[in-house]
């Protein structure tokens, strides 16, 4: 079975057929990095990471770009307001995406590139759609024509009116047409720039990741991805400068993640339902966060709530429990994914398809009664968490997990009071034993009796 993707630019599933099936390229856009990634921005990078996983196991190589936006109007001002410097600012937040993401069982990419360090790049794609009559300059700007280009909006299919409205342009004296976008903008001296044939300024946000794909993918590769939120403007232009300006097509398939909800509302800090990954992560297992997410399709819309989260957390409660079953098991054909779980993957990503074979899985494994048996079922189980990133933890630092500052008694308090309940046992002082069993259970510590002995997780 081919792995097939949904084309947001054909708005139909496709056979992927890569250009060189002996390097695959993958460009996703990454953060605008000034403060802490919420839940919304984890949302595209669990996706990719997904497809990423899939792709290392059908192709031999697979070159992943995502890109860090460290020059922004939105970091200048998170940067102002905090008497920060910029550089700082950038540096901070960069390495807290880095971590937070890392949390979520995100691979890192192949490349990595940051905007600032690829301005030559940009200004000589500028050039070039200058001399091509793409674009020009206007009181210090150099800006896209947007009339210059006869299909410009394949991708959002908007009308004229719809996309000038979407873009949420500035009205400015200088531009030839509404629609049209700025490339490069003059930058006074409090704020980051670049010498450039059109004076001291910086890029505009769009040209950026033009020119970052072309140097790491080429002029035309095989995948580009995003949420759905960057198919218009962010996307488009993308589409229309790289176009423009090298005359050849520029991604071929287009990947776009559902909006994502927040208990059915749309997620807002004056609603207060807005959550960085960093909350998130003081109250669960980044492995949670990522299993509620993917318990959703991709392409679909997708509402956290509290519920999905606590859902996805006794999910893996579930099959970790079925791994501390099999402790003294060793795994059997774990780089063999199951059938039934590749053909759910390769049907654009259906998860929630992939993740209830996953319970089948660990179903087999929790009946098995043969050493062989448990070993098959158990590298079946591990291969398939490889690819959904879930799983990787060691089984007793998952069930020993805790919220910050959620409990008072540490692992070494609490193995403490499991040997003196074993010991209470052992007198067959049974009062003795269910009273620690209660005051374990009060602070959120189960006790699993088993003929290995007493397990213990926390809830």
């Amino acid at each position: 079975m081919p792995l097939v993707l949904y084309n947001t630019m054909t708005r139909r599933k496709e056979s992927f057929e890569p250009l060189d099936p002996d390097r695959v390229g993958m460009y996703v856009c990454g953060p605008t990095v000034y403060d802490r990634a919420h839940i919304g921005n984890a949302r595209p990078v669990i996706v990719f990471d997904l497809l990423y996983r899939l792709l290392k196991r059908l192709y031999p190589n697979v070159v992943y770009v995502r890109n860090i936006t460290d020059v922004d109007d939105k970091i200048n001002a998170r940067a102002r307001d905090n008497g920060e410097p910029i550089a700082a600012l950038t540096a901070r937040t960069t390495q807290a995406f880095h971590e937070d993401i890392a949390a979520l069982n995100a691979l890192p990419p192949d490349v990595e590139p940051r905007a600032t360090a690829h301005i030559s790049h940009m200004i000589a794609l500028i050039e070039t759609l200058l001399a091509r009559g793409h674009a020009y300059e206007a009181e210090g700007h150099v800006l896209f024509s947007v009339p210059s280009m006869a299909d410009y909006g394949q991708l959002s299919r908007r009308s004229q009116d719809e996309m000038i409205a979407g873009a949420r342009v500035e009205v400015a004296p200088y531009k030839r047409d509404a629609a049209d976008f700025v490339l490069w903008k003059p930058s006074s001296d409090d704020l980051p720039g670049w010498d450039s044939p059109w004076g001291r300024g910086r890029p505009g946000w769009h040209i950026e990741c033009s020119a970052m794909s072309k140097e790491y993918l080429g002029i035309t590769f095989d995948i580009h991805g995003g949420g759905q939120d960057l198919v218009f403007p962010h996307h488009e232009n993308e589409i229309a400068q790289s176009v423009c300006a090298h005359g050849q097509p520029f991604a071929r398939y287009w990947l776009h993640n559902g909006y994502l909800m927040v208990e059915g509302e749309k997620m807002s800090k004056s609603l207060g339902n807005f959550f960085t990954v960093r909350d998130l992560l003081d109250q669960a297992p980044g492995e949670a966060i990522r299993l509620a997410m993917l318990s959703t399709h991709y392409h679909q819309p997708f509402d956290w709530t509290a519920e999905g989260l606590r859902q996805a957390r006794a999910t893996l409660d579930r099959l970790y429990l079925a791994l501390r079953n099999t402790a003294e098991i060793r795994p059997k054909g774990r780089d063999n994914l199951p059938i039934e779980v590749l053909a759910a993957l390769k049907d654009d990503l259906n998860t929630p398809l992939a993740i209830a074979h996953l319970h089948d899985l660990a179903g087999n494994l929790n009946k098995a009664t043969k050493p062989e048996e448990k070993a098959k079922w158990k590298g079946a189980l591990l291969a398939c968490g490889d690819v959904l990133g879930l799983l990787q933890q060691d089984v007793e630092a998952w069930f020993r997990w805790t919220p910050a500052g959620g409990t008072e008694l540490t692992d070494e308090a609490v193995d403490a009071l499991v040997q003196r309940r074993i010991e209470a046992r052992a007198a067959k002082d049974f009062a003795e034993a269910d009273r620690i069993r209660k005051e374990l259970a009060d602070h959120g510590v189960l006790l699993e009796d088993g003929a290995g002995g007493t397990a213990w997780r926390r809830s």
